[in-house]
């Protein structure tokens, strides 16, 4: 794909963030896809295949918040393979405390696939209002 294309594809991925609606996510996510969480905190890690990071990441992500997650992006720059995003969350947990965090997020996709998305962030701000990640789920995103 082109690098248009490919940046089209992650402009709906978040266009659909946006509504907290869609399912170009799943269903453009390679089966061996990796999420790469930066950094050296609980939640830095390798989230390897769909299972993990739909159930591992993503699954911690959504039974902390009230409702499906929601993350604005604002500039996307796509060349070859790659898109990098610039976006916010805007996310309350369900405690009612806002979780909107920061961050850039560099997309590969692979054949019209997502194949890696690695994500910076504010790990401070995840941590003190999202906790650590739980052991439990870490060693089954393990894979």
């Amino acid at each position: 794909m082109s690098a248009a294309a490919n940046k089209k594809l992650v402009q709906q991925v978040y266009t659909e963030s946006a509504n907290r609606s869609g399912t170009t996510f799943v269903d453009n996510l390679a089966e061996d896809a990796t999420w790469i969480v930066t950094g050296q905190y609980s939640w830095s890690q390798e989230f390897k295949g769909r299972e993990a990071i739909q159930n591992g990441l993503m699954g911690h992500v959504r039974s902390m918040l009230g409702a499906r997650p929601r993350t604005l992006a604002f500039n996307f720059i796509a060349e070859g393979d790659y898109v990098v995003v610039e976006a916010r969350g805007d996310n309350v947990t369900k405690a009612g405390i806002r979780y909107d965090n920061q961050y850039c997020m560099v997309w590969r996709i692979e054949d019209g696939k997502i194949k890696e998305i690695k994500e910076y962030c504010d790990s401070a701000l995840t941590e003190r209002v999202l906790g650590p990640f739980p052991a439990e789920r870490k060693l089954a995103a393990a894979g």
